[in-house]
């Protein structure tokens, strides 16, 4: 592949009106304005309906798709919602930042009304929809059913008869909560839909999705739920251990995660038929795809359940390459990034040169003081050209941010690095931009937040915290000529332009909101 680059901006934080990014028409000139800038892609987050803390990485399934997707314009030009019943709802009053509470409590409501009008038993597509993905829909919908009769309580914590998954159980919930089940399968039916033809859209002006999958799946979800033999789970559905990983530099306690770790030994026993179908799935989601915690596959960290902190964890070994070679064997090649961020061990990089997938550098671990030497993986003069680069990611404080939180010796480490003494500090992050993008690193990825400058106000995650996260939202304005031009200037200037999509048309047609 050529040198290429691309950048990082979650679907929520997309510009536009009702309180959060969806697939609207702010998606569509979201993707005109990176074809414009020469980019190649369009690294997103996780695409799963999000569950306790809003972060996608705990999802309440791996197959779902998130409903705060829905672009409520397309459901009222459908004719199923009213432009008044949307502008009646109060989604916030901050366009920069997501209010989840007013998210939850304004959207499924419009949502439930755009059903009830539907008459989606009668619509051909809808039941091929079904029809095609029972088996993962049937499930996931019945969950999300009957946890809304649990009012929203844990599936841990329902009655045991539907915990446990006893056949009369589910029939029983299945007849009484027939239209409930039936809107959670609307709801993936019409979210599958609006982001279907939005990638199309994309991938018709040159850009390419990088979609993320998290390598573990939350323990409040529809896949622990209904394959409870896959994890390492009691005969009563209680965690044996849970994932996490050891302390380090950033945590004297490690971090506890929480989600029910795999039982592989029955993975190995299926030949892997549940991750075949999961990437499978996403490799028809999205044109790339970014595993997240790589390291996991090798060796991952076990925590006894019940513990308080990760201290008292230990390692065990992973599937290693057996996995991916099944994976290619049965569903032939497909792009991959590996995150290979963290504690890396010589396994670990031994899996990735194995698995042949591209690995990560992050611009902000090379001038770390702990890590001087001028061996450090994360300087670009040590790069593979098979890695993708970045300046930060999602989890990472923003380029000005960090600038203005690291040492004076760790910031003087970077100016002679950069050999710059003279650029002021307020624009120095356009120098830390432009050493990712003239790196031997085949792919330069930058979150959006870097490219206008903006401080730590404007992180999208602080790993270990909630309440705070996965808020920010970029606003109409702030994608400027001006910006995309600066884009496209630098893209071209170290032989990242994506031509194809820079000489197309300015003006190619849209599909419907329908």
């Amino acid at each position: 592949m050529k040198r290429a680059a691309g950048v990082l901006l979650p679907i929520t934080s997309l510009p536009g009106r009702y309180g959060i990014g969806c697939f609207s028409q702010s998606a569509y000139d979201f993707v005109d304005w990176l074809a414009g800038a020469g980019q190649r892609f369009w690294q997103i987050l996780p695409l799963g309906p999000t569950s306790f803390g809003d972060s996608p990485y705990q999802s309440f399934s791996t197959f779902a798709l998130n409903p705060y997707f829905i672009s409520l314009d397309a459901l009222v030009e459908e004719g199923v919602l009213t432009r008044e019943e949307c502008d009646a709802v109060d989604f916030g009053k901050q366009p920069g930042a997501v209010n989840y509470k007013r998210i939850y409590d304004g959207r499924f409501p419009l949502l439930r009304k755009a059903y009830q009008r539907s008459r989606v038993s009668e619509d051909a597509d809808f039941l091929r929809f079904t029809d095609e993905n029972w088996w993962w829909l049937d499930d996931y919908a019945l969950f999300m059913a009957v946890k809304d009769r649990f009012g929203g309580r844990p599936w841990t914590e329902w009655a045991e008869d539907i915990r446990l998954r006893w056949d009369n159980a589910l029939d029983y919930y299945r007849r009484e909560l027939y239209y409930d089940i039936e809107f959670q399968k609307y709801l993936q039916y019409k979210t599958y839909a609006q982001w279907t033809a939005l990638k199309e859209y994309a991938n018709g002006k040159g850009i390419q999705i990088i979609g993320d999958i998290p390598i573990y799946v939350s323990m409040d979800s529809a896949d622990v739920w209904a394959n409870s033999e896959l994890f390492q789970l009691t005969q009563e559905n209680v965690p044996e251990a849970v994932a996490g990983c050891p302390p380090d530099g950033f945590s004297a306690i490690g971090q506890l995660w929480g989600n029910p770790l795999y039982r592989w030994q029955r993975h190995r026993e299926t030949e892997y038929q549940w991750w075949v179908t999961r990437l499978w799935y996403c490799f028809q989601l999205y044109d790339v795809v970014r595993i997240d915690h790589f390291r996991g596959f090798d060796e991952y960290y076990s925590i006894p359940y019940g513990e308080e902190t990760a201290l008292n964890g230990h390692w065990e070994k992973g599937p290693g390459m057996e996995l991916f070679r099944t994976v290619e064997q049965r569903l032939g090649w497909h792009p991959v990034i590996a995150e290979d961020l963290g504690y890396v061990t010589d396994s670990v990089r031994q899996l990735v040169r194995d698995s042949g997938f591209p690995g990560m550098k992050v611009l902000e671990f090379a001038f770390d003081s702990r890590d001087s030497g001028s061996a450090n993986d994360y300087l670009p003069h040590n790069y593979p050209e098979n890695c993708v680069v970045y300046t930060g990611t999602h989890d990472n404080e923003t380029l000005v941010g960090w600038l203005g939180s690291i040492l004076p010796e760790e910031r003087e480490m970077a100016r002679d690095y950069l050999w710059d003494h003279r650029t002021p500090d307020k624009e120095l992050y356009w120098s830390f931009i432009a050493l990712a993008m003239r790196s031997g690193a085949q792919t330069c990825i930058i979150p959006l937040q870097d490219y206008l400058g903006l401080d730590n106000s404007c992180r999208i995650n602080k790993p270990s915290t909630v309440g705070k996260n996965w808020r920010w939202r970029v606003r109409e304005k702030q994608l400027s000529d001006k910006l995309q031009a600066e884009l496209l200037r630098i893209a071209k200037l170290y032989g990242r332009c994506n031509w194809e999509a820079v000489e197309q048309p300015k003006e190619a047609e849209k599909p419907s909101e329908e």
